[in-house]
C-alpha cells in the first residue's frame, strides 16, 4: 500500500534469492498441494494402481480433514502432531503411513521451492500413541493376530489339499508377498540348485495419464517388483520344491488335456486353463481353512510375519531376513518382525524337526553336486 512496504517486501525477496529460499508461491494450501503430488509426482513413479490409492486415501482420509485448508507456507510442528493424534485410533501402520505421506509430500514442496522446510522432520511419535515406549528397533506383535509355530504347522497339512496350497507355501514358509506369489513361473525355478528368482509381480496397473478417472488396465498386468531390493534370489526349502514338483506335473496334465483353450504361461499359482490367479484368489478359500481349523482370524500378510518371527527366533540375522523379504533396509525388517513376544514359543521339542525341514538352509554348501529323480514327476 506504500513506497515503504514495497521496498520491504523487494528486500525480502532479494534476501531469499541470495540465500536460495525463496518462495516461489506462498498461496498453496495442504489439499492442493497433495492433489498434484498424487498425480504428478507419485501416479508416474509407483509400480502399481495398490500403491497410487493406498497414498490417495491417507491423504483424503487422514490428513485433508484436518489441515487441507491451512495454507503450506503457515504449517508448524505443532500441526503435524496435531495431524497424527487425531489418527491414533487407527492401526499403528495407518499412523506410519500418515506420517510417511506428509513427509515424502512436504520434501517434494521444499524441492520445489515452495515450502522453506519440512515440518514433519521435528516431530517424535507421540506417546500418547501407546502405553508406554518400545525398546529402540523392536515391536510387540499381537499374539491374536498372528500364528503360532503349532497353528502353521495345521494350516500347512490342511492346505496341502487346497486350491491355494502352493500360495500358503510360498507365503509361509519362503515370506513372498502376495502379488509376487502370482507371478511366479516355473522358468524362474533353478532345478538344479533349489533356487527361485523372484522378478516380477502381477496386478493392476496405473494410467499414468495425470488425474485419470479410471483404469480399465488388466488386473493381472506384469509389473516391476516394489523396490530394487525385491528382486532376488531364494533357496527353496525341500518341502516347497516337492509341491513346486507335484504342480508341474498337474500342470502338464492340463495342457495335454486341454490343448485347444489352455493358456500356457508358465504360472505355478494358475487355473486347471493355465490362467494366472487374480490378487484376491486366495480370500475366501484361505478365510474358509481357518475357520475349518479354528484358527484366528489372521490376514494373509500375517503369515509373511509369522515366517520372518519364525527366522529370527531361529537366530538368522535380521540383514539375512531383510534380504529374503526384499526389504530396502535390516532397520525395515527388525522394526517391523523384531520382537514378538508369546508367538512361537521355546518349549515345543517336538516341532523343532518341522523347523529343520522348512525353514531356508543357513549353509552354503554347493547344490549342484546333488542328483534330483525327476522320473516321478514328468509325463511321458
Amino acid at each position: 500500500k506504500t513506497k515503504k512496504e514495497a521496498e520491504d517486501v523487494r528486500c525480502d525477496v532479494i534476501t531469499g534469492l541470495r540465500n536460495h529460499a525463496y518462495i516461489v508461491n506462498d498461496k498453496i494450501k495442504v489439499k492442493e498441494l497433495l492433489e498434484y503430488w498424487l498425480e504428478q509426482n507419485v501416479r508416474g513413479r509407483v509400480q502399481s494402481a495398490n500403491s497410487y490409492v493406498t497414498y490417495k486415501n491417507a491423504a483424503t482420509k487422514h490428513i485433508v480433514p484436518y489441515i487441507g485448508d491451512k495454507y503450506i507456507k503457515s504449517l508448524t510442528v505443532k500441526d503435524m502432531e496435531y495431524v497424527l493424534d487425531s489418527n491414533v485410533d487407527f492401526a499403528e501402520a495407518t499412523v506410519g503411513l500418515v506420517r510417511t505421506v506428509l513427509m515424502t509430500a512436504f520434501n517434494y514442496a521444499v524441492g520445489h521451492k515452495l515450502m522453506l522446510s519440512n515440518p514433519v522432520e521435528s516431530v517424535k511419535v507421540s506417546k500418547s500413541k501407546q502405553e508406554q515406549e518400545l525398546p529402540y528397533h523392536t515391536r510387540d506383535i499381537d499374539s491374536s493376530k498372528t500364528l503360532t509355530l503349532e497353528q502353521m504347522q495345521m494350516l500347512l497339512e490342511a492346505g496341502k489339499t487346497s486350491r491355494i496350497k502352493m500360495q500358503l507355501q510360498f507365503n509361509m514358509l519362503m515370506g513372498l508377498r502376495r502379488q509376487e506369489i502370482n507371478g511366479l513361473r516355473y522358468s524362474d525355478i533353478d532345478y538344479l540348485n533349489h533356487t527361485l528368482t523372484v522378478r516380477r509381480q502381477l496386478g493392476k496397473d496405473i494410467d499414468r495419464t495425470p488425474y485419470a478417472e479410471g483404469n480399465v488396465a488388466s488386473a493381472k498386468a506384469e509389473l516391476p517388483l516394489k523396490t530394487r531390493s525385491s528382486y532376488r534370489v531364494l533357496h527353496i526349502p525341500d518341502y516347497v520344491f516337492e509341491s513346486i514338483l507335484e504342480e508341474r506335473a498337474i500342470y502338464e496334465r492340463n495342457r495335454s488335456r486341454r490343448r485347444a483353450t489352455f493358456v500356457d504361461s508358465d504360472h505355478i499359482c494358475c487355473s486347471s486353463y493355465g490362467r494366472p490367479r487374480s490378487k484376491d484368489y486366495h480370500y475366501v478359500h484361505f478365510k474358509q481353512l481357518l475357520k475349518d481349523l479354528g484358527l484366528p482370524n489372521v490376514r494373509w500378510h500375517d503369515l509373511r510375519t509369522s515366517y520372518t518371527t519364525l527366522l529370527l527366533r531361529q537366530n538368522f540375522s535380521s540383514k539375512a531376513v531383510s534380504k529374503l523379504l526384499g526389504h530396502a533396509t535390516e532397520i525395515i525388517t527388525v522394526d517391523r518382525y523384531g520382537d514378538n513376544k508369546n508367538m512361537l514359543p521355546d518349549d515345543i521339542p517336538e516341532l523343532l524337526e518341522f523347523i529343520e525341514e522348512v525353514k531356508p538352509d543357513k549353509d552354503t554348501t554347493n547344490l549342484a553336486d546333488i542328483e534330483i529323480d525327476f522320473s516321478d514327476y514328468l509325463i511321458s
